[in-house]
């Protein structure tokens, strides 16, 4: 069996518990100038940077877990020294920790951090987070998947970059469950009454539900939003969904105790690995794209050298070594074709598994919502809380 996925260790460890207090504590959000977000680069005199990631996010050597081949690469590479820390545990206690500091106008310490785009455009609309040079990131440029290339919140991509990418979608047990899930309307039938689950997770489950309504999540009004929360009221009520979760979907779906539930891409790759009837499902009507992004702070100490080691990933023999380790959707297509050329048979199949390069037909359902704006999450957030019961 595959390691733990990088989300279900985060369950394990708890991580999520209070996230929802700690995105509300302190001194309000201070938004910083274009002017004010830059320092003096130290990257030509100083050949180092720090690089803030989430556990389990990057691919290691089988021998020796606290090696790291492609970031050792770029170091022997270029000559810069990375400092890796595995410190991002809950996107909203990070934000609670380096928040301090850049409405302070201080450096983080940091200079590169990975957070998931509803989190990132919050970054972007504070103003804390500085344009990057495309000038030094020809692969980026080049290789980025058009998927991902234009976010709502940022246009161009010009202040994030996915470091990684996923889809929420269905997963569900072909076998007990003696049927095919297409749509999202099939969760709702009477056989999974009480055996189908969705994510706690606002941000997390939001465009999927409104999607299997029709909805144009990159345009979704808040009428769209009150018709699927009037609907999960209705299930709520009837007790056809058994409950709301975190990443504990997992054991409920590998019992058996679940038959379908909304579930995340990567986590499904390394439970198909054990249980075959697993399946994963881009609904018919469609699926959430995400993305978690590198970004560099205000005030970064070390700007080029981190552009230049953003860009190193976007080199597909680079981008090939990371998917084929992690096992989220890849944000370079072109590293499907290094994998397809491995000599090693895991690895060769792995370029055609959907679950990391999408099919024609998958992508073609795919898109990625609009974020929730600060004026409308409130309202939101106290709505959906009510249903799920957070």
């Amino acid at each position: 069996m595959k390691p733990l996925s990088r989300r279900a260790l985060l369950h394990v460890l708890g991580a999520g518990a209070g996230a929802a207090a700690l995105a509300g504590c302190g001194v309000p959000p201070a938004y910083v100038a274009p002017a004010d977000r830059a320092a003096t680069d130290r990257s030509g005199r100083d050949r180092s940077l720090v690089f803030a990631n989430w556990p389990l996010y990057i691919d290691t050597d089988d021998k020796d877990p606290q090696k790291r081949p492609t970031l050792d690469g770029f170091q022997r590479e270029t000559g810069i020294s990375v400092t890796y820390t595995e410190e991002i545990n809950d996107n909203d206690e990070f934000f609670g920790k380096i928040s301090p500091a850049l409405m302070n106008h201080q450096d983080t310490g940091r200079d590169l951090i990975v957070v998931s785009d509803w989190m990132a455009s919050r970054y972007v609309r504070l103003g804390w987070v500085q344009p990057m040079d495309r000038d030094r990131q020809p692969h980026v440029a080049k290789e980025l998947d058009p998927l991902l290339r234009r976010p709502a919140f940022d246009p161009g991509r010009l202040h994030t970059v996915p470091w990684q990418s996923g889809i929420t979608g269905i997963a569900y047990n072909r076998r007990k469950l003696g049927r095919e899930i297409r749509r999202t309307a099939d969760l709702w039938h009477d056989d999974l009454r009480g055996r189908v689950t969705l994510l706690s997770g606002m941000d997390e489950a939001f465009c999927m539900l409104m999607q299997g309504n029709g909805a144009d999540v990159t345009r979704w009004t808040a009428d769209d939003f009150h018709t699927m929360t009037e609907q999960l009221r209705g299930l709520v009520r009837r007790r056809h969904i058994r409950r709301f979760t975190g990443n504990d979907y997992i054991k409920d779906l590998s019992s058996g105790d679940v038959l379908a539930c909304q579930a995340y891409s990567g986590d499904i790759i390394q439970l198909q690995a054990d249980n075959p009837d697993i399946a994963f499902v881009v609904p018919e009507e469609g699926a959430e794209l995400w993305a978690e992004s590198l970004m560099i702070p205000d005030l970064a100490r070390h700007k080029a050298n981190a552009e230049q080691l953003i860009d190193h990933y976007y080199r597909p023999e680079t981008a090939a070594r990371l998917a084929a380790s992690v096992n989220y959707v890849c944000p370079v297509p072109a590293a499907r074709h290094v994998l397809a050329d491995s000599k090693d048979k895991e690895e060769a199949e792995l370029a055609e598994n959907p679950l990391i390069f999408p099919s024609d037909d998958m992508r073609r359902r795919l898109a990625t919502a609009r974020d929730i704006s600060a004026k409308e999450r409130p309202a939101f957030a106290k709505e959906w809380n009510e249903i799920v019961g957070l």
